[in-house]
């Protein structure tokens, strides 16, 4: 990004005579964030402002309504300012800034304050009523086939290659929605859109080059905002995945011909070591329990803490006080900018956590009815709760995120439908792992997914059994949770199931490049199973959109039996049963068991197949399988 570009929404404006030799030098100035907005709750804003040589000149604000420069710190880099200033009193206009030298004006910065649209703050993030479908984007459409390769992007499309970029884009996104919308889905979480000019893996997202700018191979700036409102329209909200942990290599703070450096001594962990030699680096351990272990000794928590992930992604340090800022300012930004309705937050507890509780107070404070989910990684539900808000730890720590993905119930789906069923395996293990939410502020705050970007995939993990499925989606949609599933998991998209496989994983959609042989838009060369996959997941999300019992309702489980596990959703008058049976061959499933539960006299509809039943003493259960049931009395 550089002034002079349409694109850019601040410009940098010639003011008088170039007298400074080394003033000359600057050919071109950045500010981020490259806008911000009159009336937000944060009254305080911080901009940073790259330009060669750029410490040796004065600030000053030249025209500003109720805008008040609160300080200038220019010694921290040479070609780096930050400017601090106090927009309380500010009303939506253009700022101008004018840099001085030996007093007098040499140039002029113009900066955008802009006017919130209406009931900005009030926002409501996703909740238990919403389903969330997660997209990587460069493997979902390929809307636009122009935009596959970039003059200034360093990797090409390679469709062939399964680690490479496929294509996918924003637009691609758009095309899709009516789908989505027919599917039954209300939110969209998208793998990170963000620029990543890395020389190989950039399709994947996590490696940030630009904290402000859509990677051009996707769409722009203005194709990711026409999308929030475009989805809004179908009734489907937009997710950010946001990545404060770390950043790309390629990022022009680290590298490039035109690299000004880094903005301070300390904005990445290692810094000075790396400075001397590129490849003295310290790896992450990736013990996340240091941070929470009362016994934990200092070092072990740095290691994992401080250490870079890989030598491509350089691991930022938000104690600096700088880059804290900044990394909280921009994750609002795009908020206010494209008007999301959530943050997924990756590889939440390796950022610094005194950090994470300032971040998410800042964007909870904004927004009061917002929702950010952190990724934490683990099967222990003790070590995931204790990053979830109103969590009261005995360390004092205080979260503000009102969700986590949750992993331990995740996992235990997968391996206790896979169990034999006996005392000690199986469904069992599914039972004890739910009672386990008294550890959490608010397990139905929690998300529950069948699987994500970085797990194999369902249907193979369960063997490529449909029954087995079956049950699995049940349980994610009908969870006391808010659910998640992946794209493609509707049509039985599969992987290899030892160790990562991130590019079978991440496949490409069915029917999302033109000419693909199997089309799920038009349902074309769709498989018998994955037509039936498709109609049972269709049926359960539109059915789960009307379900009170589903999105807020109470949940009561009986310990399994026999192969069998019955849970109830129940709200007002609406009851709902769901059946989970790993039996082969037909059995009678006693219902006097659950007389607590079901009303007298009731009568069910099977939600999927429609069939209607009285409800007596017994009912047969035909077939291995999931059975849901709406019972009225």
């Amino acid at each position: 990004m550089k002034f002079l570009s349409p694109k850019l929404r601040y410009s940098l404006i010639a003011g008088l005579l170039f007298s400074s030799p080394s003033f000359a030098q600057i050919n071109a100035i950045k500010v981020e964030p490259e806008s911000w907005w009159a009336g937000m709750q944060n009254s305080q804003l911080q901009l940073l402002v790259y330009g060669e040589n750029i410490h040796q000149f004065e600030v000053k604000l030249i025209d500003a309504n109720g805008v008040k420069l609160i300080k200038v710190d220019n010694s921290q880099s040479q070609h780096h300012l930050f400017i601090d200033l106090d927009l309380s009193q500010a009303k939506p206009q253009t700022l101008i800034f004018g840099l001085y030298q030996n007093d007098q004006l040499v140039q002029q910065i113009e900066y955008p304050i802009l006017a919130r649209r209406n009931n900005a703050k009030n926002r409501q993030g996703f909740s238990n009523k919403d389903v969330i479908y997660l997209i990587t984007p460069d493997r979902f459409v390929n809307g636009n086939p122009d935009n596959d390769n970039h003059p200034d992007m360093l990797e090409s499309a390679n469709r062939k290659d399964k680690d490479g970029r496929h294509g996918g884009d924003i637009m691609g996104i758009r095309k899709a929605l009516p789908y989505l919308k027919d599917l039954g889905v209300t939110q969209l979480w998208i793998n990170p859109l963000l620029e990543n000019n890395q020389s190989k893996y950039s399709y994947h997202g996590y490696s940030t080059t630009d904290f402000y700018k859509i990677d051009p191979r996707f769409g722009s700036n203005e194709e990711y905002k026409s999308l929030v409102e475009e989805a809004n329209s179908f009734g489907i909200g937009i997710i950010k995945d946001v990545i404060v942990n770390h950043m790309g290599s390629g990022h022009h703070w680290m590298t490039g011909n035109n690299s000004l450096g880094l903005p301070t001594s300390t904005w990445i962990n290692g810094q000075s070591n790396w400075l001397q030699d590129n490849k003295n680096i310290t790896y992450t351990s990736h013990r996340r329990t240091t941070v929470q272990d009362p016994y934990a000794v200092a070092a072990d928590t740095a290691e994992f803490e401080n250490g870079w992930f890989t030598d491509t992604m350089p691991d930022l340090n938000q104690r600096d006080p700088h880059l804290a800022t900044y990394l909280i300012q921009n994750s609002i930004w795009w908020v206010e900018y494209a008007g999301l309705s959530g943050i997924r937050e990756d590889t939440y507890s390796y950022a610094d956590k005194t950090f994470l509780a300032k971040w998410s107070k800042a964007i909870m404070t904004e927004y009061p009815q917002f929702n950010i989910v952190g990724e934490e990684w683990s099967a222990n539900p003790i070590t995931v709760s204790y990053w979830q808000a109103g969590k009261h730890n005995k360390d004092g720590y205080q979260s503000y995120s009102p969700s986590m993905m949750d992993f331990p119930l995740y996992e235990k789906i997968i391996s206790s439908l896979n169990e034999q069923e006996n005392w000690g395996s199986g469904l069992i293990n599914l039972y004890e792992m739910l009672a386990n939410d008294v550890v959490y502020a608010d397990p139905t705050e929690l998300v529950l997914f069948e699987g994500n970007h970085d797990t194999n995939r369902l249907f193979s993990l369960l063997n490529q059994n449909l029954a087995l499925y079956k049950m699995a989606m049940a349980y994610v949609l009908t969870s006391n949770r808010i659910p998640q599933i992946f794209y493609g998991t509707e049509v039985l998209m599969t992987s290899p199931t030892k160790d990562r496989n991130d590019g079978a994983v991440r496949a490409d959609f069915p029917g999302g490049w033109q000419g693909d042989d199997v089309n799920v838009f038009t349902q074309q060369n769709l498989s018998s199973q994955q037509l039936e996959a498709l109609s049972f997941t269709k049926a359960l999300l539109q059915y789960r959109q009307q379900s009170v019992a589903i999105t807020s309702g109470t949940l009561t489980h009986y310990a399994p039996q026999n192969g069998v596990y019955v849970q109830f959703r129940q709200a007002d008058a609406e009851t709902l049963m769901i059946i989970y049976n790993k039996n082969e061959q037909p059995l009678e499933l006693d219902l006097q068991r659950f007389n607590q539960s079901l009303p007298p006299s009731a009568t069910a509809k099977d939600i999927v197949t429609q069939n209607v039943k009285r409800l007596d003493s017994t009912i047969k259960l035909t077939q291995k399988g999931v059975t849901i049931l709406s019972i009225t009395q």
